[in-house]
């Protein structure tokens, strides 16, 4: 029997979503975004699931998505597999903002692309010393998705998420904390510990308040949130076959800086 990709739990109230391949980073892959919507709009429902923990096994949160299967993708000039993904990238990005329960990330090692925007998705974000975040889409010619324009742009500002997006450079964890990436740094020893104390504390709180509070918060910043999730799919689509793309995805596999623009 194979591995699962994804490992859900519930206990005292809070439900754990575990990316569960350590040897990719926890990159997506296959039908992860299927499965993973799948079981939150189960968690969504459930009255007994108070609180949402999202956490990657091993050194690592989430690498974002398979860049081998993209480059596979370019090589077939196939755009119907990545327009599909990203309808499904959509609906998980508003079931985290719809759905009553608080749902934190507890970003345990890098969390880069895909994987960093949907860490800025969820309601909150636990940290440690070993948590990194990277906008790296810029690397192999691609925009960030997953609603980062939206995200990090309320987070930290549009001037700094032009610089992080444009450049793809690395935020350690305390540069996060700064930027309010974070909501909390705990040492890294403790830190499975603290995001299951922090989070039960959640479970612990008034189902129906908790869920208003997050409603109001949401629709008081969320505006935005339909246009930039609309404007990333339209042009992730567009780039992916781009000369820039597939000589960036070509670099990364091949393990060599990318030459853009030739």
């Amino acid at each position: 029997m194979s591995t699962p990709q994804i490992l859900f739990d519930v206990a005292d109230h809070v439900a754990t979503v575990t990316f569960n391949r350590p040897e990719a980073m926890n990159a997506l892959a296959d039908d992860m975004r299927d499965v993973l919507l799948a079981q939150l709009q189960d968690y969504a429902k459930d009255t007994d699931v108070r609180c949402v923990v999202i956490t990657g096994t091993g050194k690592a949160f989430c690498a974002g998505g398979d860049i081998a299967a993209m480059a596979q993708w370019q090589e077939n000039n196939d755009t119907s597999v990545i327009e599909g993904l990203l309808v499904t990238v959509e609906q998980v990005v508003h079931l985290l903002r719809a759905m009553p329960q608080p749902v934190i990330a507890a970003v345990n090692g890098p969390a880069a692309g895909g994987g960093m925007n949907m860490a800025l998705a969820c309601d909150m974000r636990l940290g440690c010393e070993k948590t990194l975040f990277s906008e790296s889409f810029v690397k192999i010619g691609l925009i960030p998705d997953w609603g980062g324009f939206e995200s990090l742009t309320r987070l930290a500002g549009p001037a700094k998420a032009m610089e992080l997006m444009m450049t793809g450079e690395r935020i350690r964890a305390e540069e996060a904390y700064r930027l309010g990436l974070l909501n909390q740094l705990y040492p890294m020893e403790t830190f499975r510990h603290e995001v299951q104390a922090f989070a039960r504390n959640l479970a612990a709180g008034p189902p129906q308040a908790l869920a208003a509070i997050k409603r109001g918060i949401h629709a008081a910043t969320d505006a935005s949130l339909r246009a930039a999730l609309d404007f990333e799919g339209k042009n992730q689509v567009e780039l992916i076959l781009s000369k820039d793309a597939r000589e960036g995805m070509r670099a990364f596999l091949e393990k060599r800086p990318p030459v853009f623009g030739t």
